[in-house]
């Protein structure tokens, strides 16, 4: 088993898979290889993969993205590292139920953004103020900001593409803010011989020196370094997701917000809210980083309000400030 996840690591990497999706494909291939009673993959064909994914449908009940994601780490593992090309398959399929993404309204972002303090306030506001996806906030280095022409860049986001969205002017004077301890911290690091940050693809290797450069830095970096046993060197990662994810969820609750809202609800508000600002939705997509148009349309849904945006007749009647009804009187 170590050693097919070994080569299943090596062919993600070699071909510039993100390490989540490493660790989740990973994650995929134990299952399998469990489900099957700790057969080696390579003894299994399409069969197997079949009664796997339609247990994963039928008898745990995961969504139809779970077992999307299950069938293409084991393509993966047959096409890449196995070296097999799969049949055609034959299994049950999860259900693909439709829901419209959870939007707060503007004086419940307001609400969410003021119960929060210190990075994950900031990380916040970075999520509503920018579009942003969490992972993609919590990796931003300080090249990737551009305060003069109010833009961030994104480094490999979802599908490893890049782009460029907005950087909101209101924010910048928090982020200086940031920069600033950032730096302290970081020229901490070099003083003490350390002050090493891990960077993307090749670029170590191209650019030697560039692991200790201020612009590669992380903008939100942990207190505590990370230690590398084998060979004793240090360095910093990006402060942890669940920190953020933590505490907007504390402050959810603080507000009385009763929505089941996340970091990714303010991404989902940052879409719609532009949306309802009359912004075009081939705009919004790019700012997204959407691949497909389609995706994007489901925030024009969330506009619907249940009529097209038509106005109820009863509202004509009654007017605006009148109820229709009285609510009882208490006994």
């Amino acid at each position: 088993m170590s050693e097919l996840l070994t080569q299943m690591r090596a062919g993600l990497t070699a071909r510039h898979y993100s390490r989540r999706t490493e660790e989740v494909y990973c994650h995929w291939v134990r299952r399998y290889v469990r489900f099957h009673g700790l057969r080696h993959p390579a003894e299994l064909g399409d069969e197997e993969i079949n009664a796997f994914l339609t247990h994963l449908a039928v008898t745990e009940h995961v969504s139809a993205s779970t077992q999307t994601q299950a069938l293409s780490a084991l393509l993966f593992l047959y096409r890449q590292v196995l070296g097999r090309e799969v049949g055609e398959l034959d299994l049950v399929r999860a259900n693909k139920p439709r829901h419209l993404p959870v939007v707060l309204t503007r004086e419940e972002v307001r609400r969410l953004l003021g119960g929060l303090e210190g990075d994950p306030r900031l990380v916040a506001a970075l999520l509503y103020g920018s579009g942003l996806r969490l992972m993609e906030a919590l990796r931003l280095r300080v090249c990737d900001l551009e305060p003069g022409r109010g833009e961030l860049l994104v480094r490999s986001g979802k599908g490893g593409r890049d782009r460029v969205t907005m950087l909101p002017r209101s924010l910048q004077p928090a982020l200086e803010a940031q920069l600033v301890r950032a730096r302290a911290l970081h020229e901490r690091d070099l003083a003490a011989g350390w002050g090493r940050v891990e960077l993307p693809g090749a670029l170590a290797r191209k650019y030697p020196k560039a692991p200790w450069e201020w612009r590669w830095q992380w903008v939100f970096p942990q207190q505590r370094r990370w230690r590398n046993r084998e060979n004793g060197e240090q360095g910093r990662h990006h402060i942890h997701e669940t920190i953020v994810q933590r505490a907007v969820t504390a402050a959810v609750r603080r507000a009385e917000i009763d929505k089941h809202a996340t970091c990714h609800t303010l991404r989902h508000s940052f879409a719609t809210h532009l949306l309802e600002g009359g912004y075009d939705i081939r705009t919004i997509q790019e700012l997204l980083g959407h691949k497909d148009v389609r995706t994007t349309m489901i925030y024009a849904h969330v506009l619907n309000r249940g009529g097209h945006g038509v106005r109820s007749p009863i509202d004509d009647l009654v007017g605006e400030r009148q109820s229709a009804f009285r609510a009882p009187s208490g006994s």
